[in-house]
């Protein structure tokens, strides 16, 4: 009898080890930028079993929308419980996940089109390299991932469409796609008092536009990604997401296209997240 109690005791044990140990999440790191000329700030999701593990795992770089910054997923996303949730169930595999800053001096996450904020780069070049030797990341395309709301998600279909051979899934989630037309963008541009001129505005609009990057890239290069696309019925982007889904189809890519009831809202992201943590996860296993 009493080594029976003694096992249940031990069974309990290792039970409550195991069910409650969590991730961990740390939202104020930052590293310096020669290409930004300041300090930058992110933050890092790191899966239960990173500190007492060797291995290494895939990433996903998760980007938030104007008027966050990188605690945005932290914060209103729960980026720790739901993450930790999908893999202790099994939808998700153990993954690293990165939040970069894009709302500090200068709002966005691309190159600025007068040449003195080149985000995009610093991305790239920069955040990229530092986060994946200081964290035990796999670095090879197939254990790359993107995704983002918003603005966020806006960035995620042109870091992808611009670096289709890094990553292996991009998923935007109510994704601000742009203007619609060079003349509405050199309009945004006057009425944000930016000045360039006709040539500059019409190189640099088919390069930062989602649906002309898709007509202009193959098939091919644009189905190396597997793609994600969600927005919610009620939301003020629905259009732009539809057209770029339009666009997909017509060139015949494959891609996941989900309208869900909902608006441009934390609730309706929180509900995407463990959906983009398992189709990552799916594309970071062979299949």
């Amino acid at each position: 009898m009493q080594n029976i109690f003694r096992l249940f005791i031990l069974s309990f044990l290792v039970f409550n080890v195991s069910f409650s140990q969590t991730g961990k999440v740390f939202d104020q790191l930052s590293h310096a930028s020669k290409i930004l000329k300041t300090d930058r700030n992110f933050a890092v999701y790191l899966p239960p079993d990173y500190d007492t593990s060797q291995r290494s795992y895939p990433v996903l770089y998760l980007l938030h929308g104007a008027g966050d910054d990188q605690t945005g997923w932290v914060q209103f996303g729960e980026v720790l419980s739901i993450t930790d949730k999908a893999i202790m169930e099994g939808t998700a595999t153990p993954m690293i996940i990165v939040m970069p800053d894009a709302f500090t001096s200068r709002l966005g996450y691309f190159n600025d089109i007068q040449g003195d904020w080149n985000y995009e780069d610093y991305f790239f070049k920069e955040l990229m390299p530092y986060v994946e030797n200081k964290y035990r990341i796999k670095k090879e395309k197939r254990f790359r991932a993107v995704a983002g709301l918003s603005m966020g998600g806006g960035g995620s279909f042109m870091y992808a469409l611009h670096h289709p051979e890094l990553f292996a899934s991009a998923c935007p989630l109510s994704a601000y796609i742009g203007p619609s037309s060079v003349e509405a963008f050199k309009e945004r541009l006057k009425s944000n008092n930016v000045e360039v001129n006709d040539v500059d505005a019409e190189t640099y609009f088919p390069k930062h536009n989602a649906l002309s990057l898709i007509d202009n890239m193959t098939k091919e290069q644009i189905e190396s990604v597997r793609w994600y696309i969600d927005c919610g019925d009620d939301d003020f982007l629905y259009e732009g997401n539809s057209l770029v889904h339009v666009a997909l189809r017509n060139k015949d890519v494959k891609h996941e296209f989900r309208i869900r009831d909902g608006g441009h809202t934390w609730t309706y992201w929180r509900e995407s997240l463990p959906e983009v943590l398992k189709f990552v996860s799916d594309g970071f296993h062979q299949y």
